[in-house]
């Protein structure tokens, strides 16, 4: 029993032994000195721009963090926080971009450049979208839904009806028109795909979405002939002959009704 109870003491021993002994070489170690720690808010927001000019988007992020924490209610900690969504864009991370330009809109309402915050929410979703139609000709069209492009067509609108003289509101409308192109090219490429499976229902519902939603779309002209097209194999004769006529009248010279037979299936040129 004593041998027991002085094992355990030593062991006790030593541990303590360690701990002081590793405490105080902790001790010894010097600190890493922040050397920002003295600089002011005019050289923190410059080096950060700096970081940003060359690449270093950690770099910057943690200044201008570093800026808006020290200098909380000056005129640089509202321009760090304008810049830093924008940091997040370059980086490419959309999740922490979006996070900070829907906090800068909730800090500063009637912010002067609160239009550039606008028109910066619409690039980070366009950006996603842009690489989502990228893809499209790559995957299964119905695998994914086109959300940032929506997502990007409402943030570009909202620009647009807020701020209509806003020097980005021509660029979000140019921006804004492709969206509509892609969304309803989108929607024609899921109606021939359930037209080639021949699940003529739900090709026709997709075109006629398309055609609704979209009606200024070059892809509606396709989407009429999607549309003439699924209804004449389901034998409604009567919303085959609607779908005709509003086809023809619109698009009187389409490529789509000269198609040679023997050419490949219009519904397989994508």
């Amino acid at each position: 029993m004593q041998k027991n109870s002085l094992k355990r003491l030593r062991s006790v021993t030593v541990l303590i032994f360690i701990t002081v002994f590793g405490l105080s070489a902790c001790g010894l170690l010097p600190e890493k000195s922040d050397e920002t720690k003295t600089w002011s808010a005019a050289r923190l927001y410059q080096e950060a721009k700096s970081d940003l000019a060359n690449g270093s988007y950690e770099s910057a992020i943690k200044n201008l963090e570093k800026l808006e924490s020290r200098f909380p209610f000056g005129t640089y900690a509202q321009q760090a926080q304008m810049e830093i969504p924008y940091v997040y864009y370059k980086q490419g991370d959309q999740a922490q971009a979006l996070a900070s330009i829907e906090r800068f809109i909730k800090l500063h309402p009637n912010h002067e450049n609160l239009d550039y915050i606008y028109y910066l929410r619409g690039l980070v979703n366009f950006n996603d979208q842009v690489s989502f139609f990228q893809a499209l000709a790559k995957q299964d069209m119905t695998e994914r839904d086109p959300k940032a492009a929506r997502e990007a067509f409402d943030a570009f609108k909202a620009l647009v009806t807020r701020f209509p003289g806003s020097k980005y509101t021509p660029d979000a409308l140019l921006r804004m028109k492709y969206l509509v192109n892609t969304m309803a090219q989108y929607d024609l490429h899921v109606a021939k795909y359930y037209f080639r499976r021949g699940a003529y229902l739900a090709s026709a519902n997709r075109a006629q979405s398309a055609i609704k939603e979209y009606p200024d779309a070059p892809a509606i002209e396709e989407a009429l002939y999607v549309l003439y097209n699924s209804y004449d194999k389901m034998g409604l004769i009567e919303l085959r002959d609607d779908a005709n006529r509003v086809f023809t009248t619109n698009f009187p010279n389409s490529k789509f009704t000269h198609a040679s037979k023997e050419e490949k299936s219009w519904w397989q040129f994508w």
